[in-house]
């Protein structure tokens, strides 16, 4: 797919989170049982407060990923002065099955975005083995590309992201 119709690319999720990679593996993200999650898409903070249904493709069991989730634009797309904030991290999925086979080293945090449009990234790595990958000590300041280097995990082999903003109303009536 030519770069500039890439969604990764339209979206700046190539830049400011990830260099240009080739996708070799199959990443579906499912909220509820029904939002499946594709480039670009609009979920809202209710429909994303319980972590996802991850599945990861590939052909070996004994082959193991690492996933990550990201917001690039904390605490404000304007300001993104935390960026990246660390929202979950699984290690040690074994290939063809999902997150939950996997171990969950930081846990998901649901999108709770206060200002402007939030762009919220997963990013799945191929890991050198397993137990090989460790938790970071904090969520803000997350660094993809250096946590990627850190733990030898190279190029990405898959990533999609959705939009989210803060829903508007308070919920219920004022009295």
């Amino acid at each position: 797919m030519p770069r500039d119709r890439d969604p990764l690319a339209v979206g700046r999720v190539i830049g400011d989170v990830l260099d240009p990679f080739t996708r070799s593996i199959s990443l579906n993200i499912t909220y509820n049982n029904r939002d499946h999650v594709t480039n670009g898409c609009e979920l809202k903070p209710s429909q994303v407060v319980n972590q996802p249904r991850v599945d990861v493709g590939g052909d070996d069991l004994r082959t193991f990923y690492t996933l990550v989730m990201v917001d690039p634009d904390a605490p404000s797309p304007s300001d993104p002065n935390l960026r990246e904030y660390l929202h979950w991290l699984v290690t040690d999925i074994p290939g063809t099955t999902g997150a939950s086979f996997g171990q969950e080293v930081v846990c998901y945090e649901s999108p709770r975005p206060s200002v402007g449009i939030h762009r919220f990234v997963f990013i799945l790595f191929r890991q050198l083995g397993r137990q090989t990958v460790y938790a970071p000590g904090w969520r803000q300041n997350f660094n993809t590309r250096d946590f990627a280097e850190l733990y030898n995990l190279g190029l990405p082999v898959a990533a999609v992201y959705f939009n989210c903003q803060r829903e508007s109303g308070s919920g219920g009536r004022r009295r």
